[in-house]
């Protein structure tokens, strides 16, 4: 079996893997309680020949599933946790919820997990083949969006024997992801207080909403006194009550303390203790605080990335119908008119020998079929818990276009589209890709020898330590 003949496996069981995103689409489960989700995984693998074990990490839905032996060992991430607050009615160019207030996969995790699988079934179909030495390791990974749960994995050791690691996301773009990403502190601020009436014994009172709202003001100034790629953001948890007439005596706040590096980012969070402490003092309440989970800053393996880039060149450019693209012109139509601006700007930058027409088409489809060039950068946006494993391993990964052009994840119209044909393309591919790299891993050693030189450069004599405390458990 050549490469081809892994595109060819895996299109044979397209039909298994379309319906395990749509039903975990259906069934949208936040942070660790992905108990329906993981179980449409399981009903994949427990027919493909690999061993799994289920409830690692102390984590009830995440899994490891395994397939092989011997050298080399080559891990595939997968997730499948969604969003709170994303319903959304599917197929619909419209933000209407499904559910008022439910949860959607505004981040393709539905997609992700299951293109995952896909690739982990395709490179299995080869090593059953051809009876080459390896070993592939599939890990089942919940509460990526808050949580950390590769975190957890990794502070267990579960990636410690692997030689590399791969992973895909969704995207509006295919490319092979050359950026890093920022470390975070995930973190619960409780404030308590004394709670009276707000009218009739005013001074009897201590408001633990006021602590919560000093707390932010003061967060609002140190905004200025952070590096500039530093992000800060809450969200109430417990606003005190309803009844404006009660003091509250109970307040938390959840921040998100995001910095390029682990080592800025844990400085960010003691100056944002500090604050918390100075509003309880201000508002005489208590405070305590109680770190959730954190992840490491990524760090692109440049060897294996160009790997999968490579193959991203065989796949590509996806073909979508007419149908996909009258069905996908309708989310474009939804993206603000700067946003569209900044999609030729950004255009021109990746492809800069094209001419402007080109430019402009490739800006204004409604899903983007080309492959970005390959490029590396210290920089992205978002955070990711695959950021721990890329401090152990060296480790890859990619984006496909499946989602409307132009459209933030995190959206409703992710959510939308994530049941689509085109949704279903862009598993397929990664799964393809994933594979496919797999395969240059294990039949090319020199591979797996030149990304591990990098990745020792790349830690530049430091060494992973996971930032959760043993005595903290997932999602307690």
């Amino acid at each position: 079996m050549d490469k081809q003949g892994i595109i060819e496996a895996i299109e044979a069981k397209k039909e298994k893997f379309i319906t395990a995103a749509n039903n975990i689409w259906e069934t949208p489960e936040l942070r660790f309680a992905t108990k329906k989700s993981v179980q449409e995984h399981y009903n994949i693998l427990e027919t493909e020949d690999f061993t799994i074990e289920k409830g690692v990490a102390g984590m009830e839905n995440a899994y490891v599933a395994t397939f092989g032996s011997g050298k080399p060992i080559i891990g595939i991430l997968g997730e499948y946790d969604a969003l709170s607050n994303l319903s959304q009615v599917a197929d619909l160019a419209e933000q209407k919820p499904l559910i008022s207030g439910a949860n959607g996969h505004g981040c393709g995790h539905n997609l992700l997990g299951t293109g995952a699988v896909a690739g982990a079934v395709g490179i299995k179909e080869y090593l059953k083949e051809s009876g080459l030495s390896g070993t592939i390791k599939l890990y089942g990974c919940p509460a990526e969006e808050g949580g950390c749960g590769k975190s957890y994995m990794a502070r267990e050791g579960l990636f410690d024997d692997l030689d590399l690691a791969l992973s895909w996301h969704p995207a509006d773009t295919t490319e092979a992801w050359g950026d890093s990403s920022l470390a975070v502190y995930h973190v619960y601020y409780h404030f308590n207080g004394t709670a009276a009436h707000a009218a009739g014994a005013p001074e009897m009172g201590r408001s633990a909403l006021d602590a919560a709202e000093l707390m932010n003001t003061g967060v609002q100034y140190l905004r200025e006194h952070i590096i500039d790629q530093a992000r800060i953001h809450y969200a109430y948890k417990d606003a005190g009550g309803t009844s404006p007439n009660v003091v509250q005596s109970s307040a938390t706040l959840f921040y998100y303390i995001r910095a390029p590096k682990i080592e800025q980012a844990k400085e960010i969070y003691k100056r944002v203790n500090k604050i918390a402490e100075g509003a309880a003092l201000m508002t005489e309440t208590t405070m305590s605080v109680e770190l959730d989970s954190a992840c490491f800053d990524y760090i692109p393996n440049q060897a294996l990335t160009t790997a999968i880039y490579k193959n991203l060149e065989l796949l590509t450019p996806l073909e979508f119908t007419p149908e996909e693209l009258r069905y996908e012109q309708k989310y474009f139509d939804t993206v603000p008119n700067i946003v569209k601006e900044n999609l030729f700007a950004s255009t021109l930058a990746a492809f800069p020998d094209k001419k402007e027409e080109e430019i402009k088409t490739i800006a204004e489809m409604p899903i983007n079929s080309e492959l970005f060039p390959l490029k590396f950068s210290q920089q992205t946006g978002g955070s990711t818990d695959v950021g721990d494993v890329s401090w152990i391993v060296p480790t890859a990964q990619a984006y496909i276009a499946c989602e409307p052009h132009g459209t933030p994840a995190h959206s409703w119209q992710w959510v939308a589209n994530g049941k689509s044909s085109v949704a279903h393309k862009g598993l397929l591919a990664a799964g393809k890709a994933l594979a496919l790299t797999a395969y240059d891993a294990l039949n090319h050693p020199e591979l797996i020898a030149k990304a591990k030189s990098e990745h020792q450069k790349n830690l530049n004599g430091k060494s992973y330590q996971c930032e959760i405390p043993m005595n903290i458990l997932p999602g307690k």
